[in-house]
């Protein structure tokens, strides 16, 4: 049997695209709620103030905040033994830099890690999934402040001390690679705006948004930092933690054999990659950071010369690697083939298929990407916590959705895991597939775009109950977790 008998099996959520209840019990606005729904052709649309008679999708989301205990009794059905989810950070300290925890937002997290625990289902928490405090956002432009760093170890030492005897496996950061890219602090997580951008009460696309890279990458640099102050903090408080990173794999392909197509797909995976992922799991910036910085605009790269800094990186390392894989893409040189098709950030692989979103297909890709890491970063653990195909379902007379396709891909990714572990060694420890119950998409911030095997009466326009039902894919999630992996048909 390729998995082992500790493989975890599970699914991942987000706070912001699940729980709802935006202003509940103490909780103060995070950066997610101030974007609007948008569309495969439609930008999600960002402002600084809400208004008034406007949908934003994550102030009800699906209302897990309400429904906990009857997803979490799903969940244990199909038998899990793992659930990846998010503490929202402005549920535990409203503003980001209060004096004291909001108590009400900490009991609420205790009741959803006890009812995990009464199914015998390990939690794995990520501290910050897009979720900053709107307050840290106002008055520091986010991790663009160096006393952001403290302010998040402060909430992650909260959260380590209130739980150390409930949840052992924690992220920091999600896809903290993303700060990588230009779109502004409302969405890609170190949360810098502009000044400009937070005076200016006009609604825009968040990927219009003013960039700095000067504050973005000093930002970025100050996550590390507080990542892995989190990380020595924590393995104070129980040293049985497991704190991990969390990057979103922008696996990649060399689109010809032209040998620029090849170099230009190296340099795509050190700099989307393991630009971060050597911060986190080495301890130290990789030989090509600063020339990477000085070609994204970055003029002033002394921050990653700062000795102290560069002590508690070292001594903060992470205990695993986990991250996130949807698809592959292909990196090119030639503009008459990047004008052939561009798909999702790269250009299109004329051997594989892709979602009506254009994200393509390609579990082979996964088997690959794990045997990348595993040569990388040699006896790290590693976990995929999300991995998904967002699709859109349909509900027949009788209530049932056949979805097929979503078995179909997750099937085939299933056995490129198999395949890592018994043929290719790879120490992978587990699995969470992405959005298990449909929720919010956080890229479009749709309903309509569904990746779960739990359906969610909940639609764009605002209807729905909220009533929850099981798709096709609910039963062979629960085969395949019962068989270890084995039976997927």
């Amino acid at each position: 049997m390729a998995f082992p008998k500790s493989f975890l099996w599970g699914g991942a959520v987000a706070a912001n695209q699940c729980e709802g209840a935006y202003l509940t019990d103490g909780k103060g606005l995070s950066c997610a709620d101030m974007l609007k729904g948008g569309n495969v052709s439609t930008p999600r649309m960002f402002s600084p103030v809400i208004e008034e008679g406007v949908y934003y999708p994550s102030h009800e989301a699906i209302d897990f905040y309400h429904h906990f205990k009857e997803d979490i009794a799903l969940f244990a059905e199909m038998g899990w033994t793992v659930f990846r989810l998010s503490i929202n950070w402005s549920r535990i300290y409203p503003n980001g830099d209060d004096e004291q925890p909001n108590e009400a937002g900490l009991k609420f997290y205790d009741e959803v890690f006890d009812e995990c625990k009464k199914y015998g289902i390990e939690p794995l928490v990520t501290l910050s999934h897009y979720e900053i405090p709107w307050g840290i956002v106002t008055k520091y432009h986010g991790f663009a402040d160096r006393r952001v760093i403290d302010l998040f170890v402060k909430y992650a030492t909260t959260c380590f001390e209130r739980y150390k005897d409930k949840v052992k496996y924690w992220l920091t950061f999600n896809e903290i690679n993303c700060g990588l890219m230009p779109g502004g602090g409302a969405y890609n997580g170190v949360g810098y705006v502009c000044q400009e951008d937070l005076d200016n009460t006009a609604q825009r696309p968040v990927d219009q948004l003013i960039d700095n890279p000067q504050k973005r990458f000093e930002a970025l640099h100050n996550e590390f930092v507080a990542s892995a102050k989190t990380v020595i903090e924590g393995h104070k408080i129980n040293p049985d933690f497991m704190i991990g990173l969390m990057i979103a794999h922008m696996s990649s392909y060399g689109l010809t054999p032209d040998p620029k197509d090849q170099f230009k797909n190296l340099q795509s995976d050190d700099r989307m990659n393991n630009f971060c992922g050597d911060v986190m799991v080495r301890g130290e910036y990789p030989f090509f950071a600063e020339s990477f910085m000085k070609e994204q605009g970055v003029t002033d790269t002394s921050f990653m010369d700062n000795e102290e800094d560069k002590k508690i990186l070292k001594e903060g390392v992470v205990d695993m690697y986990t991250f996130s894989y949807y698809m592959t893409n292909c990196v090119t040189t030639h503009e008459d083939e990047l004008a052939k098709g561009n798909v999702f950030l790269g250009c299109k692989n004329p051997y594989l298929e892709a979602t009506p979103w254009g994200w393509q297909i390609d579990p082979l890709g996964l088997r690959y990407t794990l045997n990348e890491l595993a040569g990388r970063y040699p006896n790290v653990p590693l976990m995929i916590v999300e991995n998904g195909m967002g699709m859109i379902d349909k509900v027949e007379e009788d209530g049932s959705i056949h979805d097929s396709y979503r078995i179909d891909y997750l099937r085939d990714h299933v056995k490129a895991m198999k395949d890592a572990i018994e043929k290719d060694h790879v120490n992978l420890i587990g699995y969470t597939t992405w959005g298990p119950i449909d929720l919010v998409s956080a890229g479009t911030g749709e309903m309509y775009k569904r990746y779960g095997f739990i359906f969610v009466n909940r639609h764009d326009d605002g209807t729905g109950d909220f009533s929850r039902s099981r798709k096709d894919s609910f039963f062979w999630y629960k085969k395949c977790i019962a068989s270890q992996g084995e039976d997927l048909d």
